[in-house]
């Protein structure tokens, strides 16, 4: 009762848990596309390289999260750019690009009058009750703009993820939902850099999907699932990480990896049944 009564008293924490809601369904839609395409290294290439524009934009005095946005979008698209025109292998390509990033964040940050190394912590494991009304909005409007485009096209989308060749054959657009998809990807990085930080935030996009996965085998159904897993590991890690005193996301990577252990054991023992 201490928690929820803090919850409706504060509003850091009563913004956290919205974000807590709105993270988990924003990503458990992108984690499935990303899962679908096995584009988990990519993912962690921009989700790093955004650091970058962290640090420039920490120098500059301006908001990280918008620097963090112009260097993700910009990554995510130079990757599928070169991945899409066998420039570069997308491996070594996502690799340059999560050393730069990292590096340009560092030295920047290092840079900057007055730089302590707590300046980077929120940022890079995650810091949910920093979480800003501003964050909230822009969170909010990409979370309903995403579910609606999932709901009207979330079969095109499914397609391109499966068998982009059969899909291109088949006149469907591959390399524009390609390209649409990494911007969204980048912006979901972005906007969950708060709840789970720049090192543990692949682990939001990928361990609910996994978990999901050993229930559901339809590409919908893993999606739903996946938002259900992680905004329930969010507020689940967020009330751990409130009276634990820990950072919320190693908090809520726990609480995945004990829901994925818990999920799979379960699924193990429904087998087994049905074949006794």
């Amino acid at each position: 009762m201490e928690f929820i009564n803090d919850i409706l008293q504060y509003n850091y924490l009563s913004n956290a848990v919205i974000a807590c809601l709105l993270s988990g369904v924003i990503c458990g839609i992108v984690g499935t596309y990303i899962v679908a395409r096995r584009m988990v290294f990519l993912c962690g290439g921009v989700t790093h390289a955004s650091f970058g524009g962290m640090g420039i934009a920490f120098y500059l005095g301006l908001n990280p999260i918008l620097g963090a946005t112009i260097f993700a979008v910009l990554s995510s698209l130079g990757i599928e750019w070169a991945n899409s025109h066998g420039k570069v292998r997308e491996d070594s390509a996502i690799g340059m690009m999560w050393g730069i990033g990292m590096a340009i964040g560092v030295l920047f940050m290092s840079l900057r009058p007055g730089y302590t190394s707590g300046d980077m912590s929120a940022f890079l494991f995650g810091s949910i009750v920093t979480v800003t009304t501003a964050d909230i909005i822009a969170l909010a409007v990409a979370t309903a703009l995403l579910v609606v485009g999932a709901l009207l096209w979330h079969r095109t989308i499914m397609f391109a993820a499966f068998d982009r060749k059969f899909a291109q054959a088949s006149g469907v657009k591959v390399d524009v939902i390609s390209y649409i998809m990494a911007i969204v990807t980048a912006i979901t990085i972005v906007l969950s850099i708060r709840v789970m930080g720049i090192v543990l935030l692949i682990s939001l996009l990928t361990m609910p999907v996994v978990a999901a996965n050993i229930i559901f085998k339809e590409y919908r159904r893993i999606a739903c699932a996946a938002a259900v897993v992680a905004i329930s590991a969010n507020l689940i890690g967020m009330t751990f990480s409130y009276y634990a005193e820990v950072p919320s996301g190693p908090a809520i990577i726990f609480v995945l990896t004990v829901a994925i252990l818990i999920i799979k054991l379960l699924s193990l023992w429904v087998v087994r049944r049905k074949r006794a």
